[in-house]
């Protein structure tokens, strides 16, 4: 084996826990946006994680109370913390005030970890969601928790929004150093805590995350960096806002990571150094969502598939248009289409087109390691959401969760309004779980389609595609004037445009589940064999006497013969003057 193909087995072994299970998030500030709105997206993509809708009333909590803290990837409990004594309502990752927490998981320096921590990434988000009502309040809660109880995972970057920002967040542990007080015999970790910092995103801009750290040099508070390596655009932006640990840089100091200029000091290149892996299964992603909306953005192609890792892409860019929540709902059913490196493209797509890859990511051939392509749409999403925020409506009214469960690419948005009091029970937290099927649990239901389309993917996905339409567009048509009753109710009380809000998203929720079990009959009889009915307007054919109309029998694409021709020869030729 070469050497690069050595050193590139030993990226891909350490980076595969990451990239397998691996997140996409997207923010937009209130300029980008068509309405004025801010919006984060984030993707749960895991072989475990099970999509359910999680909520939490608004609570007031007894003086002494504790929360137990839960390991995200094993439930194993890490301790408690001293509980506040108010909780604010959330729904998934956003909150009654509209404050909203996406992640994506970096990893970086392995020795890092601290292994007596106990806040973890993901109760750093509920935590944060339950005790803030800005973007900034929930940055100040996440870097009090972290040094106070110690920091339990691996590098992470998170998107935080509110009504009026959004802020990208990255942060990694300290490590573990113990030692033991000699009077009392308590064994502490010394490095307790977290470095990190957080940019928050100029107005008219949006950014994006995939699993590697983005944020590189950034302003310090006794002067600005001397930024030179495009980590943003230098024309017409006004002066960065960023808030950042104390020690973020004399901590990599103190462990000979970075010796130059304060100025010069990059989060990105310290603590997550990027290569190959980090740069194809990563950034390509991002790469892939700014494509979308920016003209300039081939300057970046090789850098984003991992062949020139020195021209690093902006952390943010100005978009061409101004985006929509529909926009960001297609963005994350993206796998490079229309690039060379489109998923259904390729001889792994099979016969039908499939772009997507089963895992494992990485797999060996004649003793050589090769790789797929990691893309936004995953077949392993637990569920995914877009966070829309909006500052023109009261909160009650204003924050609405998009969430959807399974497949970005075949499930659909669900606007479930943030000030909602209960949620539908086919979407609810616990009904199912990724080991007990539920026949009417949105994320088994959705479920049920995919799988089907992954058999026959360029046959079924146009009938997929014609009612997530249907559903997201009726959704999306309908929030004006949902938004106009609701605020008509909660001029005459808050209640009762809860109560009608409520109602709404539990009754779009519901009608979802039943139209996506009716698509999924409907698939079923459709495809049935290999085979495709005949049908119009959803109504299959028959002949006048009632009996069904022949099927059709599309056979394979030009491609895929071709490559079996290419594999078997004249095998299976049929020999001159010999009928079929």
């Amino acid at each position: 084996m070469s050497t690069f193909l050595k050193s590139f087995t030993m990226i891909l072994m350490v980076l595969l826990p990451y990239y397998s299970e691996a997140c996409t998030n997207y923010l937009i500030t209130k300029g980008a946006s068509a309405d004025g709105s801010t919006m984060i997206s984030y993707a749960a993509d895991s072989h475990i994680r099970y999509g359910e809708l999680y909520f939490n009333a608004a609570r007031d909590w007894p003086a002494g109370s504790m929360l137990t803290i839960y390991d995200r990837g094993t439930a194993k409990p890490l301790g408690q913390i001293p509980q506040v004594a108010h909780t604010y309502q959330t729904i998934g990752f956003m909150n009654e005030h509209q404050v909203a927490i996406g992640e994506t998981t970096f990893g970086g320096r392995a020795e890092l970890t601290d292994t007596t921590g106990i806040m973890d990434y993901a109760y750093l988000m509920f935590v944060a969601l339950q005790r803030s009502a800005t973007a900034r309040e929930a940055i100040r809660v996440i870097g009090d928790l972290v040094e106070q109880h110690g920091y339990a995972s691996s590098g992470e970057s998170f998107s935080i929004g509110d009504k009026n920002e959004v802020w990208i967040m990255e942060i990694i542990g300290k490590g573990t150093e113990l030692k033991t007080d000699k009077r009392s015999g308590k064994t502490t970790n010394s490095l307790k805590g977290a470095v990190w910092v957080a940019v928050k995103i100029p107005d008219g801009y949006i950014s994006a995350h995939a699993n590697h750290a983005r944020i590189m040099t950034f302003p310090l508070a006794n002067g600005k960096s001397s930024i030179t390596n495009k980590q943003w655009d230098l024309l017409d932006m006004p002066d960065l806002e960023v808030i950042y640990a104390h020690d973020v840089i004399s901590f990599a100091r103190s462990k000979n990571y970075f010796q130059g200029d304060d100025t010069t000091f990059s989060f990105s290149d310290v603590y997550a150094p990027l290569d190959f892996g980090a740069a194809r299964f990563c950034e390509l992603r991002v790469w892939s969502m700014f494509n979308h909306v920016n003209s300039d953005m081939n300057n970046y192609w090789d850098y984003a598939t991992g062949n020139e890792l020195n021209n690093r892409m902006p952390l943010f860019i100005k978009p061409d248009r101004k985006l929509t929540v529909r926009d960001l709902m297609g963005f994350k059913r993206d796998y490079l289409q229309g690039t060379p490196l489109d998923m259904s493209q390729d001889a792994g797509a099979g016969p039908f087109g499939l772009p997507y890859r089963w895992r494992p990511l990485t797999w060996k051939f004649d003793d050589k390691e090769y790789f797929h392509e990691r893309v936004t749409a995953t077949q392993q999403t637990g569920f995914s959401f877009i966070a829309q925020m909006r500052s023109w409506l009261p909160d009650v009214v204003g924050g609405i969760f998009w969430f959807g469960v399974d497949d970005a690419g075949s499930t659909v948005y669900v606007p479930f309004y943030s000030s909602i009091t209960t949620v539908p029970q086919s979407w609810s937290e616990g009904y199912g779980d990724i080991l007990t099927y539920k026949e009417n649990a949105a994320f088994w239901v959705f479920n049920r389609v995919a799988h089907f389309a992954y058999l026959f993917y360029n046959r079924v996905m146009p009938d997929i595609q014609k009612v997530q339409d249907e559903l997201e567009r009726k959704f999306t048509d309908y929030s004006p004037a949902i938004d106009a009753a609701a605020l008509h109710l909660y001029e005459k009380d808050p209640q009762l445009a809860r109560n009608f809000l409520t109602d709404y998203s539990a009754s779009m929720g519901e009608y979802t589940v039943k139209r996506w079990k009716e698509l999924s009959e409907f698939l079923l009889v459709k495809y049935l064999d290999g085979n495709v009915k005949i049908e119009k307007d959803g109504e299959f054919l028959r002949n006048p006497w009632g009996y069904p109309q022949s099927p059709k029998h599309p056979g394979y694409e030009q491609t895929y013969k071709r490559m079996v021709i290419e594999e078997t020869g004249e095998k299976f030729l049929v020999p001159a003057g010999k009928k079929e």
